[in-house]
């Protein structure tokens, strides 16, 4: 973007290593947005690592957000709940900042946001992420976008693995050099992101090169974990058979960046938390990802981050309701059921368990209970476990019910709170008119305590797990509240895994691990993944 001379004086205006930006101010606090931190991932520099972007003579103007990564849209059914702007351009590998007082000296505490999407959708320009709110309480707040899909995550044979991962790097790294410019302190970092920027958060806090680049950690409803390389090569086989190319870094790069992100949504259509699928993640690469990143956190690794970590009381919601699964499930019942275990690699034991804990709920909730536990929050557990009394963690439960129905409290509906953002249109997408202010207040605030001080205003986990539960009314701490669901999966642990053919269907099909949303639950037998999809269809019909 060329510097413009004609820019109001008013303005204001901070030097970064590359040259100056100008942004605005808006309702008290200073906006820069679209500030490159690496050049665009275009041409030769396709499925690369990220590399420094040009320097720029006179004053870049930042006002306006900078362009998106390449991305297919949501489909119909997600698109009236979540918001995704496109913003066209090749120089995507950008980010923002807000805050109350640009120039050295502030030595403000810094909050950088990673957003989600499932590693193939999102941007930092989504409204719920405005950044004024932490500006106005002090705090200096970076959103970022990284590459995404094939361009961020696809694995090849003659290109380094994690280059969306390594784009986040990057961006911490320019949040290091240039923040105080910004008013903000870069020793006082906190990374927060939820969902796929939480997954990524995971990855950053066992990768040996984040160290010292953040000091604090907020991960929302999503664990540390990494992707099987072979499932992450097999969706890139899938979409490189369709393209009648080789599966090669070098031969997608030659690919229409249009007809690459259609095939990938074709590949990627029939995929969800839910049924599995194929689907892009996080893969260690004994480089940038050395080893699994929950293993490394278990086993001491960023003892010195505090942690702040939670989920939604209904994470499964989010994929169960919009394309009328929820119904479905309750519809085939047992083959459902033998679906989830089949995903989870359990016995009966554990469903039986759940039963008997909640005889009165429906099967859809008792099998989006059952994997949500499995899949994020026993091993969230198992982190604030072995951190406990050595580090400092934190574990909250956003429990308030959309007023859209049938919602409940569904993955991604804490986020318009965290931010104070819950009266914009993207949020009440989610929320429904009339959400708590109060509520939103005392999030909003918890985060931003964490962040000043890596106190949010409750005990540190110990073992009688302290949980914060921000729901209806005052937030208030439970203690225990999923231990006696947890403790189904710490008995299954000490049995062994059940063949993926448990349910005696003739096939089953792979299992993803995460890529975003919640984390990709494995694939049940493929009877029931068939059954599922076509009730869906007839009831859409």
């Amino acid at each position: 973007m060329a510097a413009d001379a004609d820019l109001p004086a008013h303005d204001p205006v901070v030097a970064t290593p590359y040259g100056a930006v100008r942004g605005r101010y808006e309702k008290g606090v200073a906006v820069f947005r679209g500030i490159p931190y690496a050049a665009p991932p275009f041409g030769p520099r396709r499925f690369l690592p990220p590399v420094p972007p040009e320097a720029w003579a006179g004053v870049r103007d930042a006002g306006a957000f900078g362009p998106t990564p390449p991305k297919p849209p949501y489909s119909e059914a997600f698109a009236r709940l979540l918001a995704d702007p496109v913003v066209p351009g090749d120089d995507c590998l950008n980010l923002n900042v807000w805050t109350p007082e640009p120039g050295r000296g502030a030595r403000l505490p810094v909050m950088v946001w990673i957003h989600g999407g499932a590693l193939t959708r999102g941007s930092s320009a989504v409204p719920v992420y405005d950044g004024h709110s932490f500006a106005r309480d002090g705090v200096v707040l970076v959103s970022l976008n990284y590459r995404l899909g094939v361009e961020g995550y696809g694995l090849f044979p003659d290109a380094p693995a994690n280059p969306g991962l390594r784009d986040q790097l990057a961006a911490l790294e320019w949040v290091r050099a240039s923040v105080a410019e910004f008013g903000g302190d870069p020793d006082r970092v906190t990374v927060f992101g939820e969902s796929a920027g939480a997954i990524s958060i995971g990855a950053l806090l066992a990768a040996p090169r984040a160290r010292g680049l953040f000091h604090r950690a907020v991960l929302q409803s999503g664990p540390p974990e990494a992707g099987d390389r072979d499932k992450v090569r097999r969706m890139v086989r899938r979409m490189a058979a369709r393209l009648k190319v080789p599966a090669t870094a070098e031969a997608f790069a030659a690919v229409d960046r249009e007809l690459l992100l259609r095939t990938q949504a074709e590949v990627g259509r029939l995929s969800s938390p839910v049924l599995g699928g194929p689907a892009f993640g996080i893969v260690v690469d004994g480089d940038l990802v050395p080893h699994d990143p929950l293993e490394a956190l278990v086993g001491g690794a960023s003892p010195d981050v505090d942690l702040l970590m939670g989920w939604t009381s209904e994470e499964y919601r989010l994929w169960l309701v919009p394309g009328g699964l929820l119904e479905s499930v309750d519809r085939l019942g047992p083959v459902a059921l033998a679906g989830a275990m089949a995903r989870c690699r359990c016995g009966h034991e554990v469903p039986r368990g759940y039963r008997a804990l909640h005889p009165a709920v429906s099967t859809a909730d008792l099998v989006g209970q059952m994997v949500t536990d499995h899949l994020l929050r026993v091993p969230l557990h198992r982190l604030a476990d072995a951190r406990s009394g050595s580090s400092r963690t934190y574990v909250y439960e956003f429990a308030w019910p959309s007023n859209v129905p049938d919602l409940g409290a569904c993955h991604a509906l804490e986020l318009g709170f965290v931010f104070d953002t819950s009266d914009v249109p993207e949020s009440e997408r989610l929320a429904g008119e009339g959400a708590p202010q109060e509520l939103a207040d005392a999030m909003h605030s918890a985060w931003v305590r964490f962040a000043v001080d890596g106190e949010p205003g409750w005990q540190t986990w110990d073992d009688t797990h302290p949980v914060r539960v921000f729901g209806s009314g005052e937030p208030h701490t439970v203690h225990g509240p999923r231990d006696r669901e947890l403790a189904l999966w710490d008995a299954e642990s000490g049995r062994p895994a059940p063949p993926a053919g448990l349910t005696g269907a003739a096939e089953s099909a792979p299992m993803p691990r995460a890529s975003g949303g919640l984390p990709m639950w494995g694939a049940a037998p493929l009877s029931a993944v068939r059954r599922l999809r076509n009730s869906g269809r007839a009831r859409r019909s």
